[in-house]
């Protein structure tokens, strides 16, 4: 790896960092560590403080991983820019400016795929949307998707490294629904809007 690939996979960590899950809730006076799950994701903002902050979350959280993938195309190439994609996904997870306690990747990477391969994250969202409105859980959803995910890319043209870093961000946002599958198996998995 070059010394531009490495820059914008260190940009795309940084950029990661930025958690709108923890910042639009603070401008609004909540916590987010402290109410709900304490998760500083989507889906725990939209049970805690309804729909228009959530969306801000989405968006924002989506708009960087974008942003860490085509910074990292533009100026490495495409695998640089799924290596920088999966930078953003652990920032988002572990951010620098949040203590390290994050959220679990999802928006962020389905963000980075709209720069990659955007026909593919046009499918994965209606899938997604699909997907949480019969069940009625997110993480449903998500983990759907992140099995889709590899596959898809493939389908899609891309070869290499690429699918070697699309890999990683599907296997650590696996990895970060660990508590979800737990709860999922007992029954006790969080329903959109509710709390169980």
């Amino acid at each position: 790896m070059d010394l531009a690939a490495v820059g914008v996979v260190v940009a795309g960590y940084l950029l990661g960092s930025i958690d709108f899950g923890v910042i639009v809730p603070r401008l609004r006076g909540v916590d987010i560590y402290s109410v709900g799950s304490g998760n500083p994701g989507a889906s725990n903002v939209l049970r805690t403080m309804g729909r228009s902050a959530a969306a801000f979350v989405i968006l924002g959280d989506a708009a960087k991983g974008f942003a860490a993938a085509a910074l990292g195309d533009l100026v490495a190439g495409e695998a640089a820019g799924v290596a920088a994609a999966f930078a953003a996904v652990v920032g988002h997870c572990w951010p620098l400016w949040h203590r390290f306690h994050g959220g679990k990747g999802v928006a962020t990477g389905g963000g980075a795929t709209f720069w990659v391969a955007p026909v593919l994250a046009g499918a994965l969202t209606l899938a997604w949307a699909l997907v949480a409105g019969v069940t009625r859980r997110a993480s449903v959803a998500s983990l759907v998707l992140v099995a889709a995910y590899v596959p898809g890319m493939a389908l899609f043209g891309h070869r290499g490294w690429s699918l070697v870093w699309g890999g990683a961000i599907a296997l650590l946002i696996l990895v970060r629904h660990h508590a979800n599958i737990r709860r999922l198996a007992s029954g006790a998995e969080h329903t959109i809007g509710g709390t169980a």
